[in-house]
C-alpha cells in the first residue's frame, strides 16, 4: 500500500483511498477521517466547546434538549436528534426514540431483565434497545 500527501493551498482538503475491495483498514481510515472533519458545538454552562464525534458516547434527549455525552462531560447541543441521525456515520446507532449511542462506546449488553436488552457505555451511561430498533442494533454489531 502506498502513502502521498500533497500541499496545496489553493485545493480543498481531501482524502482519496483507491482500495480493491473495501477492508476493515480501509473502513476505519474512512472513520477516521469522517470523525476529524465533523465537528459539533457543544454548549455547558455559558462555555461553548468544540466536539470530535470520536469524543461522543451518545446523543440523548432529556426534556426536549439534545445532549452529548463524553466521559466526563455532558453538553447540550443546538441540533435536533433526528438531524443528527442523518450526519452520523455507521459508527453510530439508533437504540430507542431519544437515544444514538456510539458503536465503539459500547461496554456491553445486559438480557437479564426478561425481554429487554439494555446497553451499557464505556462511561457508565446505561439505555433500552427499543423493539423497533433492535434488529439494526443487532446488525450494526455483528449479531
Amino acid at each position: 500500500m502506498k502513502c502521498r500527501t500533497v500541499i496545496d493551498k489553493d485545493r480543498e482538503e481531501e482524502v482519496v483511498i483507491y482500495v480493491h475491495e473495501k477492508s476493515e483498514l480501509s473502513s476505519e481510515i474512512e472513520e477516521f477521517v469522517m470523525g476529524r472533519s465533523l465537528e459539533l458545538l457543544g454548549y455547558k454552562d455559558k462555555n461553548i466547546v468544540r466536539l470530535a464525534l470520536s469524543e461522543v458516547y451518545c446523543f440523548t434527549v432529556e426534556e426536549n434538549k439534545v445532549f452529548a455525552l463524553t466521559e466526563k462531560e455532558r453538553l447540550q447541543l443546538k441540533q435536533r436528534l433526528y438531524l443528527l441521525e442523518e450526519m452520523l456515520d455507521d459508527s453510530f446507532v439508533k437504540i430507542n426514540q431519544s437515544c444514538i449511542v456510539s458503536v465503539r462506546k459500547i461496554k456491553r449488553f445486559d438480557t437479564s431483565i426478561t425481554g429487554t436488552l439494555v446497553v451499557e457505555l464505556k462511561n457508565g451511561y446505561k439505555d433500552y434497545v427499543s423493539r423497533r430498533q433492535l434488529k439494526k442494533v443487532k446488525e450494526r454489531i455483528g449479531l
